[in-house]
């Protein structure tokens, strides 16, 4: 970046994050942190909200500002750091420093007198952060002594614009520069704070949050959107108050769904405002809930080791974790019309459902496009061809996550608590196709990383037709930081059932308990001991084709079915034609009656591969309508009304021809048109979009 690097954050702020804005007493605080370890949901991260320290101060401080513990809620806060410390988590106290330094707070006489003022006197002390005698005190009476009692980080919480006394200086951008460069001060500590958006440059300050979320279904689908184009100006790491912070209306699905991006986004933060019926616990709502979110909160913790590597890669190369599709096809106009999909780190691309599910399907919906390329379902290994458009159906359990062919993925066990460190067990998710992945792991929260305290683990993989070879290279660097001994559980995904397996160590064949699931179509090779110095290679031999593309259409569809709000004899006659379905469309015609125009829409997206899809972000209206087989019998129109006028549809695109392989439209080009598009199977399905919306 031209105006810096990112720097690396620490290894620790890639789990979970809790906090809330609430007046949590010591032993209140401490108890529902337990709760989380007695829950089975980890945690890495706590954060103390404003009430840590004297809201009702008896002068003219409002209460937001403050320095000064509340001792009757928080009686020993030495030993409650060190107790959040015992369990493994950092934490950070919220700062608003804007009005200054009042003689309530314990430091006032020491602030007073460095500046000057008789502390006999009360007045106050100015917040100025642009004066240098007003800094050196500031961190080191105000701070210091609370880094020194186990504060990890700050969260400088401001909102109180930009009044400075150098014009041109955006506040927020130098409170963080002197945060972050404070806490680095020894040379020892990796330096990291958590700040609102500070402006171009504060990139160089992570990590940011995005100010108050509202607890509705377009606030999150804004957030994939908002936080994949943050990249275009270097800003990548972003935590946004999972759940929503405010308003709205809070429901389960809302929720378990904004937990669910939120493993898929830079920092994964549960937060919402004092209001108590907001709800951020995962067991606060019901078991079903409690089980998705509960699973999807650990995911995090495995996903760290492939986290952190892409960290690494963002420092380096500045790599953003959340990309935007068109970093991998900005010549392509689809790449720009799937706002709610982003590439994550450097083998996966993610679009979480964000919209809630339908009464009559019981299912969420997506849509994303996939650059070039073969691509494959994360979770099912199910195939999905590149340059095209895929409707996707989910259950609450379910998040549309896709791997790249060749993609190495590799994931920590599965822990009820922990799973911060290098870890020992590591899980290796081995997509087909030419690829590798380089391990990058350190000591994760000091600067010795930047003399060269690093190691490298590189694995990688090479395909013929009928064959895979996949190795772990010997580790590269200060080889102490990693395990002595780590074990591998090595997952080959979306594959036909192979002939021979063998796996070498050192060059030499040795007996490893491996087994071929007919059911995912993977090979799992049990866990593995080995020193870091040591190769290991795993050849795979198939009679024919070694890989799988099976796109998997007939479970789908009869997963899809399940979940159905439909009668159950038509529901069986229904699953009776799937398989022909992928075929003739127009089978479904007998069952029309059965099925809503919701369940024939989404079973024929999925069985053909044809759609519509309206998508609406930062103001614009995108439609995107997809024939990705270029099958004659799905048809579109595309017409425009102006001034209650319809054009002739004849003369105009489409008028029921058979629909393009692609094709992106933005209807919103006069406002003194109505736009309708309309496209499907004739009468069997036809889905109708207008812009703008009918009243």
């Amino acid at each position: 970046l031209v105006s810096g690097p990112v720097p690396l954050i620490p290894r620790w702020a890639l789990g979970n994050w809790w906090s809330r804005f609430w007046r949590y007493s010591q032993a209140e605080l401490g108890r529902l942190i337990l709760d989380f370890k007695a829950h089975g949901v980890p945690l890495g991260v706590c954060i103390i909200d404003m009430d840590w320290h004297i809201t009702q101060t008896g002068n003219a401080c409002t209460g937001w500002t403050g320095y000064t513990w509340n001792r009757e809620l928080f009686p020993d806060p030495p030993g409650f750091l060190s107790f959040l410390h015992s369990l493994g988590l950092k934490t950070a106290l919220n700062l608003h420093p804007a009005e200054g330094i009042h003689p309530h707070e314990e430091a006032y006489p020491q602030m007073a007198q460095a500046m000057d003022i008789d502390p006999e006197t009360e007045l106050p002390v100015e917040f100025d952060p642009t004066n240098p005698d007003f800094v050196k005190p500031y961190l080191e009476y105000l701070h210091h002594p609370l880094e020194a009692q186990g504060v990890d980080f700050w969260w400088m919480d401001w909102q109180q614009g930009n009044p400075t006394r150098l014009p041109g200086l955006n506040l927020l951008w130098w409170i963080n520069h002197l945060h972050f460069l404070d806490l680095g001060r020894d040379g020892v500590k990796r330096p990291f704070i958590f700040s609102r958006w500070g402006g171009l440059g504060n990139h160089r300050y992570p990590i940011g949050f995005s100010g108050d979320t509202h607890v509705t279904w377009e606030s999150l689908a804004f957030q994939p959107y908002f936080t994949a184009t943050a990249a275009n100006v270097g800003y990548s790491w972003w935590s946004h108050d999972i759940g929503g912070h405010m308003m709205g209306f809070e429901s389960p699905e809302l929720f378990a769904r904004w937990v669910q991006f939120g493993v898929f986004s830079p920092i994964l933060r549960l937060h919402s405002t004092a209001n108590p019926y907001h709800e951020r616990l995962p067991w606060g709502y019901d078991a079903e809930t409690e089980r998705v979110a509960r699973n999807a909160m650990r995911l995090r913790h495995r996903l760290i080791p492939y986290l952190y590597t892409s960290a690494w890669r963002n420092t380096r190369h500045g790599e953003a974790l959340v990309r935007p599709l068109y970093y991998q096809a900005p010549d392509r106009e689809e790449a720009y019309a799937n706002p709610e999909a982003y590439l994550f780190g450097p083998g996966l691309l993610a679009a979480p459902f964000t919209s809630p599910a339908s009464l009559e399907t019981g299912l969420s919906r997506q849509v994303v496009w996939l650059p070039e390329g073969d691509w494959y379902g994360f979770f099912d290994g199910n195939y999905y061809a590149g340059n095209a458009w895929h409707a996707l159906y989910g259950r609450l359990e379910d998040i549309p996550l896709f791997a790249r062919s060749g993609a190495i993925i590799p994931l920590g066990p599965d822990l009820d608590w922990g799973g911060l460190e290098n870890p020992a067990e590591l899980e290796l998710h081995i997509f087909p196709g030419d690829g590798d992945f380089e391990l990058y792991e350190d000591d994760g929260q000091t600067q010795a990383y930047r003399q060269g305290a690093q190691v490298f683990t590189r694995f990688s993989q090479e395909w013929t037709e009928n064959q895979a070879v996949f190795h772990i290279h010997p580790a590269q660097g200060q080889l102490d930081l990693s395990p002595e001994t780590r074990r591998y559980r090595l997952i080959f995904v979306a594959l036909n059932r192979p002939q021979t397996v063998q796996v070498s160590l050192d060059g030499a064949p040795i007996q490893a308990e491996w087994r071929y699931d007919d059911r995912l179509h993977r090979l799992v090779i049990e866990k593995i001991p080995l020193a870091p110095t040591r190769p290991l290679e795993v050849r795979i031999q198939a009679q024919d084709t070694l890989r799988r593309h099976d796109a998997g259409l007939v479970t789908r569809l009869e997963r899809m079915l399940r979940s159905f709000y439909m009668e159950t004899e038509a529901r069986r006659s229904v699953a009776h034609g799937l398989e022909q379905l992928v075929k003739q469309p127009a089978l479904l015609g007998a069952a029309s009656g059965a099925l809503t125009l919701a369940q024939r829409r989404a079973l024929l997206e999925v069985a053909t591969g044809c759609g519509l899809h309206e998508s609406r972000v930062s103001g614009e209206t995108f439609w995107v309508l997809w024939n990705n087989e270029e099958r004659s019998d799905f048809t579109w129109l595309l017409a425009r009304e102006r001034q209650k006028v319809w054009w002739d549809a004849k003369r105009f695109r489409g008028s029921g021809e058979v629909a393009p392989r692609s094709l992106v439209l933005r209807p919103a080009s006069d406002p003194k048109d109505r736009w309708v598009l309309r496209a499907g199977f004739g009468r069997i399905c036809e889905v109708e979009l207008s812009y703008p919306v009918k009243s």
